[in-house]
């Protein structure tokens, strides 16, 4: 794999108290990118940022790293950090990153991104790409933001949800979130329960990236000792608002069922998305709806032996899809 593309691109969203607002990217290259498959667009879960995408031990295994394996394939990889995490901008005032906020930003990295690779301005030894189709690829709470941005601005052939289910989280909710009737009734409220809930705008959840014992992120003791050491350097603090959101009952139901575009759910068998097989009722408008169980695997799928045929997988559905 090539050495990757560094950027922060600035995205002309506007956060009180800050001059300028960026959005860090990571861009991976196959080695014949003039002949790319197409670009996968990543936006990591909650309590991650964008090096979730390239997970790398100590001793250098690449089949942990989702940048790897599919560049590897003949993709293009971007991972992004979402507003106040990893090097993106980190507003002073977090309360300010709203799911809405961040959807902006996201969307306004995406087309940089493919205007850029269109144009042949991502690197100097890669050419103009003009008819280059972008995969959203979204993880947990990167999915349902995904799904946002999908609605939003439906700049995407086709979208990728890993570990994520418009079911929520409801057992993480307090008891007046546990059974929202209406989700959208919801939204006005998030900043007051997200306050309520964790107090601060940057919080660090400890317990997170240890040793497989914590059942919700790993699910089973299959995890690789070695991808749950390398996936430290990915661990964030938390976005609370759109953290919340992602654990309500219907979270993003309205948005999801309204996608019309192939959708992909990759769900591990001891995932937290409730009954797999009720995942895909929420995607009523797609005519292309794929959901692929991955054997004996927890949240963070790119820690289990099941990876790599997820990433065979992915190609060959990508393939059919384009």
């Amino acid at each position: 794999m090539r050495e990757p593309v560094q950027l922060g691109l600035d995205i002309g969203v506007e956060l009180a108290g800050e001059s300028a607002v960026q959005v860090a990217a990571t861009v991976w290259l196959p080695d014949d990118a003039a002949h790319a498959r197409a670009l996968l667009v990543c936006l990591p879960g909650g309590n991650m940022n964008r090096h979730y995408f390239d997970l790398r031990p100590d001793d250098g295994d690449e089949t942990f790293s989702f940048a790897a394996q599919m560049t590897a394939r003949g993709f293009i990889v971007a991972a992004l950090d979402h507003l106040g995490l990893g090097d993106s901008s980190r507003p002073q005032d977090g309360w300010q990153l709203t799911p809405d906020l961040l959807v902006r930003a996201n969307a306004a990295a995406t087309r940089q991104l493919r205007s850029r690779l269109h144009a042949g301005r991502l690197a100097p030894d890669v050419p103009s790409l003009p008819t280059l189709p972008s995969i959203g690829v979204g993880h947990s709470m990167g999915a349902m933001l995904t799904i946002l941005q999908q609605h939003a601005e439906p700049s995407h052939a086709a979208i990728v949800l890993l570990g994520f289910s418009t079911r929520g989280l409801p057992e993480y909710l307090p008891p007046a979130l546990k059974t929202v009737a209406d989700p959208l009734s919801v939204r006005p409220q998030l900043l007051e329960h997200a306050r309520r809930m964790f107090g601060q705008p940057y919080p660090v959840i400890h317990g997170r990236g240890g040793n497989g014992d914590n059942a919700e992120l790993f699910g089973s003791r299959k995890a690789d000792p070695r991808g749950i050491q390398a996936l430290k350097r990915a661990t964030d603090c938390v976005l609370p608002i759109p953290a919340v959101m992602s654990m309500i009952p219907g979270n993003v139901a309205p948005e999801a069922a309204a996608l019309a575009v192939p959708v992909f759910l990759g769900i591990g068998e001891r995932d937290m998305v409730g009954p797999p097989h009720q995942v895909p009722a929420a995607f009523a408008a797609s005519r292309d709806l794929t959901l692929y169980l991955l054997a004996e695997t927890g949240h963070s799928h790119f820690l289990f032996p099941a990876r790599t045929a997820l990433f065979d997988r992915l190609s060959a559905w990508a393939d059919a899809v384009l």
